[in-house]
């Protein structure tokens, strides 16, 4: 945007203190190919080449804080088994803090196993407990996120909800007040089940159907009226400060009651949308603590959940790409 200088904006991320609090997982690939089908069944066998481990979840938005240069630790809790340690071992390799990152024999870590031939999926392999977190375990997780505010002073912290369990109603309103008490600012990016659970939150990301649905909303306008209708609904129910909502293809909107935006797409040759989500709040939470800016927030989230979805697959957000097309296109803005 005019007067935006981006290359010191961004050169400034390495400042900004960020908790990702949510379900994380362990993405496994496994590329193959396939010559037969079994004679024990009538499917194919498939002759394994590679496999190939990814972070996913919440651990996804957290990849992509540490790819914009932030200081990012996650906050969840894991099962106590190999999938476990490989999902630590991964955050520490790519710079993202697990200093409270729980582990509980109660529970086994989430591990979506995808069985690839010809650049086809064959089969996915889900390997998850989805029950809520057990008393004691949220008690565990509040102490940890209430010991990581202290010590670690954050500027914001990223509620990612993927309905696993980590994220019960008891944890989200007990660190949403903490994070109040604390001048810390909250961002999230809700599924169904905890919808409503999140009051009282800074930045509230849906994607447009998961506002729908969580309105019980038929109509399929998508004018600034009927966006600013959705606001309105939303903010009855959980009191927040923003709504940034993901419109997929036509691009983003927001609504801080005062001030609201539709925001367009740029023209992209669209190869997979897995993980633009993430990419988006990862992107607008590290702008908005850095500058309050609004407009600035949603441009550059816009153009960076754009990014993503030209790689195939979840992949992080490429920071000096990233870079290079805010100076192209939010210049003159």
């Amino acid at each position: 945007m005019k007067g935006t200088d981006f290359k010191q904006l961004f050169g400034n991320f390495d400042q900004c203190k960020v908790g990702v609090i949510g379900d994380v997982m362990l993405d496994t690939y496994m590329w193959g190919r396939v010559d037969r089908i079994s004679p024990e069944a009538p499917v194919p066998i498939v002759a394994l080449d590679k496999k190939e481990f990814r972070i996913g979840g919440a651990g996804n938005v957290a990849l992509n804080i540490a790819s914009l240069g932030g200081q990012v630790s996650v906050l969840s809790v894991t099962g106590d088994d190999d999938d476990g340690h490989q999902l630590r071992k991964m955050f520490e390799e790519n710079g993202i803090r697990t200093d409270h990152l729980l582990s509980s024999d109660q529970r086994i870590t989430t591990n979506k196993m995808r069985i690839i031939s010809r650049n086809q999926q064959m089969m996915r392999l889900d390997s998850e407990i989805t029950r809520d977190l057990s008393p004691e375990e949220e008690d565990r997780l509040v102490a940890s996120v209430e010991s990581f505010i202290e010590k670690g002073k954050p500027q914001v912290i990223i509620f990612e909800d993927y309905n696993k369990g980590v994220l019960t109603e008891k944890t989200i309103q007990n660190i949403i007040s903490l994070c109040r008490t604390h001048g810390i600012i909250t961002a999230v990016d809700p599924k169904r089940r905890n919808f409503f659970a999140y009051k009282g939150v800074d930045i509230f990301k849906p994607n447009l159907k998961e506002a729908k649905e969580g309105l019980n909303l038929m109509e399929n306008d998508l004018d600034a009226e009927w966006l600013r209708n959705v606001h309105a609904k939303l903010q009855e129910q959980l009191h927040h400060r923003i709504s940034f909502i993901t419109l997929s293809e036509k691009g983003v909107f927001y609504d801080s009651g005062s001030r609201s935006r539709i925001i367009p797409s740029h023209i992209r040759s669209i190869s997979d949308v897995s993980g633009a989500g993430d990419t988006v709040i990862a992107t607008a939470s590290l702008i908005y603590a850095m500058t309050r800016d609004l407009d600035l927030m949603a441009e550059v989230a816009n153009i960076a959940g754009g990014l993503v979805c030209e790689e195939v697959g979840t992949v992080a957000i490429d920071k000096e790409r990233l870079l290079r097309e805010c100076q192209i296109l939010l210049s003159e803005g």
